[in-house]
């Protein structure tokens, strides 16, 4: 994509949009811009360590799936205003976004006969059209990051940012802006960024249309913290640093334009909680909105830690929402936020020095470490049923599943793997599923 060539186009349903219209990039900057800081956050960060209690459809996150920049661009509002669409009667509304990639189907042509999914389908969403016309929630078409033109990872030449959403909504590489009557029909809008049940199974997900039932769509951020210092696998001098204090820190973010209003830290396993000191570096815009993190810290006296087991901590905000303090797994692994736990080790270091050493609970990626990564690290339960009984069960599953074929299987064709790794082409595939 050049910023020459390329265009996006306002419309939508006939009788919505009045005035649809195309407009390049160099007009798209030369309407007032607004300029603001935002926080973005991936819908599954933190998900490793769902993907530790039971393997989720998405990759291994670590607290890091959070950045924030300064954007810049034109509100969504004055270009829907400019192609005549009002303000008024907006309930049940929304407005579609969709870029240029190309990307894959994952589940077939979908439940909309009329607009039947191909092969390849574009990466789009939707947000209610009230939320795309109230000033107040900053949704921009965003053409600049810290001054400087997007980088084509973050959508050159042109992305949405939807402040207080998950970053999944925010479509780059923009092309279509649509005024519908009824949500995007988009595949990835239902096949993405969606928070089911903890009992609903891969299977059960397709065999029940859980991904089209509306009330699981993943949009506002929750609340969520985390610890930054002490680092994984950091250690302190219990000699050298027993009359000292130690400064926990890290960071805390909400969503729908809430304040962060508090942080607390616990050394005792929740029954006593101590106020973090925020770090509060974005002032609220002319709506009264936030849309940044904080960064919190907590001085701890390092003869607290002597005996102690983990350091917790939550956040809260202005609506009084806080972190569980256990975690609740989910099929895709999106908006894990249970109190954020580092545990505290004893031990010797090879000179004989007793230390204090930290371990947070995962490792980003396919990085080894974390306590969540043992047997004796997971919870006995998240949501859906006791681990140790479901443990027990896909034991005497694969069990089943491993025992050779008997006689009674003797008519059957038994594949080797050298025959099965021939099939690894596009267009002809074997996987083998529970042998």
């Amino acid at each position: 994509l050049t910023w020459e060539g390329h265009k996006v186009l306002v419309g939508g349903q006939p009788g919505l949009v009045p005035r649809p219209f195309e407009i390049s990039m160099d007009e798209i900057a030369a309407m007032e811009p607004r300029e603001l800081p935002v926080t973005l956050v991936c819908a599954g960060n933190r998900r490793k360590e769902q993907n530790m209690v039971r393997q989720t459809i998405g990759f291994n996150w670590g607290p890091s799936g959070v950045s924030t920049n300064v954007w810049k661009g034109v509100p969504l509002r004055d270009l829907l205003l400019r192609a005549g669409v009002s303000d008024k009667n907006v309930q049940g509304k929304h407005v579609e976004f969709i870029g240029v990639e190309d990307l894959p189907n994952k589940v077939g042509p979908g439940p909309f006969k009329d607009e039947p999914w191909g092969k390849l389908v574009k990466y789009g969403t939707s947000v209610p059209l009230a939320r795309a016309m109230n000033p107040a929630y900053d949704i921009l078409v965003a053409y600049e990051a810290n001054g400087e033109r997007l980088q084509p990872d973050h959508g050159y030449p042109v992305r949405l940012i939807i402040p207080g959403y998950i970053g999944g909504r925010m479509i780059k590489w923009l092309k279509h802006i649509n005024v519908l009557s009824h949500e995007s029909r988009n595949h990835y809008h239902y096949h993405d960024n969606r928070i089911l049940p903890p009992h609903i199974t891969a299977e059960e997900s397709l065999k029940g249309n859980w991904f089209y039932k509306p009330d699981y769509i993943f949009n506002e951020l929750n609340i969520n913290s985390a610890i930054s210092q002490p680092n994984h696998n950091e250690s302190i001098s219990i000699a050298k640093s027993i009359g000292d204090e130690y400064e926990v820190a890290g960071y805390a973010y909400t969503g729908g334009g809430r304040k962060v209003t508090r942080v607390e830290v616990s050394v005792d396993g929740g029954v006593n909680w101590n106020l973090a000191t925020i770090d509060r570096k974005e002032r609220p815009t002319e709506h009264g909105m936030y849309w940044c993190w904080i960064w919190w810290s907590f001085k701890l006296p390092v003869a607290d830690l002597i005996g102690c087991e983990e350091i917790w901590c939550r956040a809260w905000d202005e609506a009084n929402n806080t972190q569980a303090e256990n975690i609740t797994w989910n099929l895709m692994g999106m908006g894990n936020n249970p109190v954020f736990r580092v545990k505290v080790r004893t031990g010797k270091t090879a000179a004989g020095e007793h230390v204090l050493r930290f371990e947070h609970p995962t490792q980003p990626g396919q990085q080894t470490g974390g306590w969540m990564t043992t047997p004796a690290g997971k919870p006995q339960a998240a949501g859906f049923s006791k681990l140790l009984d479901m443990e027990h069960d896909a034991r005497e599953e694969s069990l089943v599943a491993a025992t050779p074929p008997s006689r009674t299987d003797a008519g059957k064709k038994v594949f080797t793997m050298a025959e099965v790794e021939k099939h690894n082409t596009k267009e002809d595939v074997w996987i083998v599923v529970k042998n």
